[in-house]
């Protein structure tokens, strides 16, 4: 069946219509509540060596099939971002549709800003997914490709959902999703914590291969224990860290690091299930101060909401505008013909 272009700015003002009538922020009206088996990550900064294991390993186990990174043209290739022509290290500046996780150093020398009494000198920070309790790209996302597992809590993607409004990009307060714009049938790429290595018994290749127990995979609850538990103990003490999982029965004997006094992610946006410990002031480390502890679907939707009405707008007014258009140039060919006779 063949359709002109009226019928399909018809159509098309008709189905944005019907977008912007059926849109609304699925969660908006919750209060944050985390599901009873949560998973999440606890991420310890002043353990952190920044020997970057967490992201070799999990770009290897994503690019996997059921992986967050895999694509069937792509398949048994490793998304590796090269900054010098010959090719030798895997060396991305930020997160991207082709790097998940990502470590950054920061160097505490005073140059920004002056460090705090007992801050350290230099801190890593290791950044992918939060995993927010109440997420605002799932609350935002039109056709659910983006969803919250009601058990483990974790943030999914189906690229099979998703048609690319790219909605999820603009709510993140975090500024999490990328955008695969090089690819000919992009999708939106994410850490999705590894949840296809589940079914194997595994867990997060990122706490998995961590040889200093910077990052631990477990029960939100017991990393949020976790991570109250050393924020009360003394700078000096020595303290036997969890490896690998916070359940787990491998440990780490460290000394404590002078911690400063406040779990990232405990609060912010509502909750997290990825947890942050630090030596230094997150502000420094690059978390934006301008996010609190409001739940961002209702923060996010008032914004959001807005553009399938504009795009509905738009096309409305493209149709009507293209008809008298149309009628005009109709009514000045057959006055033409008139005056021609």
């Amino acid at each position: 069946m063949s359709i002109n272009r009226r019928d399909f700015l018809k159509i098309s003002a008709g189905a944005g219509l019907a977008l912007s009538a059926g849109a609304t922020p699925a969660q908006a009206a919750k209060t944050p509540e985390l599901p009873p088996e949560a998973v999440g990550i606890l991420y310890d900064a002043t353990l952190c060596i920044g020997c970057k294991s967490c992201m070799v390993n999990c770009k290897k186990v994503n690019s996997e099939r059921g992986g967050a990174l895999y694509h069937k043209d792509t398949a048994g290739q490793i998304p590796y971002v090269y900054n010098e022509p010959d090719k030798i290290y895997d060396a991305p500046q930020n997160l991207s549709d082709k790097t998940l996780c990502i470590i950054k150093a920061h160097r505490n020398d005073g140059k920004e800003a002056k460090p705090a009494s007992g801050e350290q000198s230099l801190s890593f920070l290791k950044l992918h997914c939060l995993h927010c309790i109440e997420p605002a790209c799932v609350s935002v996302c039109p056709v659910a490709a983006l969803q919250k597992n009601p058990t483990t809590g974790i943030v999914t993607y189906n690229k099979d959902r998703c048609f690319g409004c790219r909605y999820c990009q603009i709510a993140c307060p975090f500024n999490i999703p990328m955008y695969e714009w090089s690819k000919a049938s992009p999708s939106v790429v994410k850490c999705q914590l590894c949840n296809h290595r589940y079914a194997q018994g595994k867990y997060s290749a990122c706490c998995e291969f961590c040889p200093t127990g910077a990052s631990i995979f477990g029960k939100v609850k017991d990393l949020q224990e976790e991570a109250k538990r050393r924020l009360a103990l003394k700078p000096g003490e020595v303290y036997s860290y969890p490896v690998k999982r916070v359940d787990g029965n491998e440990h780490t004997e460290k000394v404590v690091a002078n911690y400063v006094n406040h779990v990232y992610g405990l609060t912010e946006a509502g909750g997290t299930q990825y947890l942050f410990l630090s030596g230094v002031t997150f502000d420094k480390l690059g978390f934006n101060p301008r996010i609190t502890n409001q739940v961002y679907p209702d923060f996010t939707w008032n914004y959001v909401s807005a553009v399938p009405k504009l795009i509905a707008t738009l096309l409305v007014t493209g149709t009507v505008v293209r008809v008298v258009t149309q009628k005009l140039d109709k009514n000045k060919k057959e006055s033409g013909k008139g005056d021609a006779s």
